[in-house]
């Protein structure tokens, strides 16, 4: 064995391997005359060896030596190696059936008789294929013997199954070892795949149990959510790592590396099936138009704006106050699409005279309203700043709007102006009364959409989970049954902009959320996808409710139902009407407050606005009182 790894650990000279090939031609020449004779070569037939040796070994050197066959590296032998062997030895074969009929026409005699050349043709494909693929195999198990491998299941015995498995076996660093595939098709089910068996998912679990297995491997393209949720809970139970398979668009020249295959991500367990757009009808609203949106150097800005795009509007207006974010966001739209007119604008909205500025100088058509302050502690901790933003900033764009005849304002709200028990969530719920009750006397249709979580976003949980995982832990949650709606930041845009087409102006769209995730649980999944076992390698902390912070996120107050549109996942709330007179004078009496600085004045007032908004974990508990 030491013998071998010696011989493996250095590269065969090319003109030791040209030597090898033609001394296999030879063989296989040999036994071409043996096969054809019976073994007992007639006399006159060894006579003619100097001359059909000297046509065949001649053809075989000068196209082994012009296609470079001798120049690949034997123990890294690949499919495309194979094809290219093929490929030479059968121009080499009709090479010589050339010479053969050339002189058959000028003296009517066979130099190589085709029944030689038949089985020489077949002996010499196939030797110089095996025996290539035999070093190979020889090699890996000298490098990786099997007892050191590491077994890994393929979920998918398709075509991205068999070229997952084809990877991982000509990738010798590897060090894996496929046990099975997994098959939902039951035609393929108990049936063999190079040499693998398939199963179906009920054989999964016992797998894991009878076996080490190290990693499952999801091939399938395109495999949906559901699917993909119910392979994770079967493999982290068995504390099996799942990897996932590229899409194809992603391989490297059309081919799959071993290190494309990265581990599933939380994301990727929380998605659901794609949604459905009426594409024509958000290609009408918006082709042709001149689009701003503002936080746009944010994650859901950003994502609005790579949105929008696609259904080729006039130019885009792309509005944020953050200048490293946004710049990072023109080089990419600089890379990506070279023909999108676009205009980069530096801008605080609460600043009237520059938004004028803008709205004069750009004459929007349609308004997508994305900046805001978010973050729930630090607004309760700065009523002023929340509501300077979140409501001045709203209404002097919604008010510009007007002004300038805007067609659509879509302003981004949150759940969290539902029953809103902190700053920010009341903010935002001011906002939503000002532009729907601004509404009623407009040109202008203004639209609220109105969602939970964006997975990934600035600032969200996960980002945060991820970083104090890589860091050994441990991992903070607030409260033990704290529960969140999540969607992804792609599937929350792609609503905003079908609730934006379909619109007809003061609607408030509801998103369907699905179920609401139980943070530790999301918590403890990350944990085990990581391959690190809770309370042993890493540990989870509570450490109480912020302030202003509730336990379970709403969509819908408790006086407000729903109406179904012809989008499955929206609908529209119906909500108390408000008159802009009352509203306006109120909402300048509490945007006047903001010179006093006087926060609990700025919350006491924000109250009277709303209502329901009710202090939970905060200072301002006493102002419900």
């Amino acid at each position: 064995m030491k013998a071998l790894e010696l011989l493996f650990q250095r590269n065969l000279p090319r003109w030791v391997i040209l030597l090898i090939d033609l001394c296999i031609c030879s063989f296989s020449l040999l036994l071409a005359y043996l096969v054809r004779f019976n073994f007992s070569i007639p006399p006159v037939e060894v006579q003619a060896f100097p001359m059909v040796f000297s046509i065949v070994l001649g053809v075989r050197l000068i196209t082994f030596y012009l296609a470079k066959t001798y120049q690949g590296m034997v123990k890294y032998t690949s499919s495309k190696d194979s094809q290219r062997i093929f490929l030479i030895v059968t121009l080499g074969t009709l090479m010589y059936v050339s010479v053969n009929i050339i002189s058959y026409n000028f003296n009517e005699t066979f130099p190589v008789p085709f029944s030689i050349i038949i089985i020489e043709y077949m002996a010499t494909t196939f030797l110089l294929i095996s025996l290539r693929i035999m070093y190979k195999a020889l090699y890996m198990e000298v490098s990786n013997p099997n007892k050191e491998k590491r077994s890994v299941i393929i979920f998918g015995a398709g075509e991205s199954g068999i070229i997952t498995k084809r990877t991982l076996d000509r990738d010798a660093g590897t060090k894996y070892k496929v046990l099975g595939f997994i098959d939902d098709d039951e035609k393929k089910q108990g049936k063999k795949l190079e040499g693998v068996s398939i199963y179906g998912l009920s054989k999964l679990d016992g797998l894991l149990t009878d076996n080490d297995v190290s990693n499952l491997i999801i091939s399938v393209q395109g495999i949906s959510p559901a699917r993909k949720q119910e392979l994770v809970d079967i493999c982290l139970n068995h504390n099996t790592k799942v990897l996932n398979v590229p899409p194809v668009t992603n391989w490297i020249n059309g081919e799959l590396s071993f290190r494309q295959i990265k581990k599933v991500q939380i994301e990727e367990l929380l998605e659901r099936d794609a949604i459905q757009l009426d594409k024509e009808n958000i290609k009408k609203q918006f082709y042709g138009k001149v689009i701003l949106i503002t936080g746009a150097a944010g994650s859901i800005g950003s994502e609005i704006v790579r949105q929008v795009i696609r259904f080729q509007p006039e130019k885009i207006i792309l509005l944020d106050q953050a200048e490293s974010p946004l710049y990072e966001l023109e080089m990419e739209l600089h890379d990506k699409y070279k023909s999108l007119q676009y205009e980069v604008v530096m801008g605080d909205i609460r600043n009237r005279e520059r938004m004028e500025n803008v709205f004069r100088t750009y004459s929007p058509q349609i308004v997508f309203h994305a900046a805001a302050y978010k973050h729930v502690p630090m607004m309760e901790n700065n009523p002023s700043e929340s509501v300077y933003t979140n409501v001045f900033g709203s209404k002097t764009l919604a008010d510009l709007s007007v002004q300038y005849k805007v067609e659509k304002f879509v302003m981004v709200s949150t759940d969290k102006a539902v029953n809103p028990t902190n700053v920010m969530g009341a903010s935002k719920r001011i906002a939503e009364i000002y532009t729907q009750s601004l509404n009623k006397d407009s040109t202008t249709k203004f639209i609220t959409t109105r969602f939970g979580n964006v997975l990934g976003s600035n600032g969200s949980v996960i980002p945060r989970f991820r970083q104090q995982i890589e860091t050994g832990g441990p991992v903070t949650i607030t409260h033990p049954d704290i529960t969140r709606f999540f969607m992804t930041i792609p599937e929350a845009c792609q609503l905003v902009l079908e609730a934006g087409a379909m619109g007809k102006g003061g609607e408030i769209f509801i998103f369907d959320m699905g179920k609401s995730v139980k943070i530790t649980d999301l918590a403890k999944k990350m944990i085990k996808l990581s391959g690190l076992v809770l309370d042993k390698d890493i540990s989870i902390v509570y450490t109480g409710l912020r302030p202003g912070e509730k336990l379970y996120e709403e969509l819908l107050a408790n006086e407000e139902n729903t109406i179904p549109t012809h989008h499955k996942q929206i609908m529209v709330a119906k909500v108390k009407e408000y008159d802009f007179p009352v509203v306006s004078a109120a909402i300048q009496e509490l945007i006047g407050l903001f010179h006093s600085q006087d926060n609990n004045a700025i919350v006491k007032k924000m109250k009277a606005l709303v209502p329901e908004f009710k202090s939970k974990n905060s200072v301002f508990e006493e102002l419900d009182v």
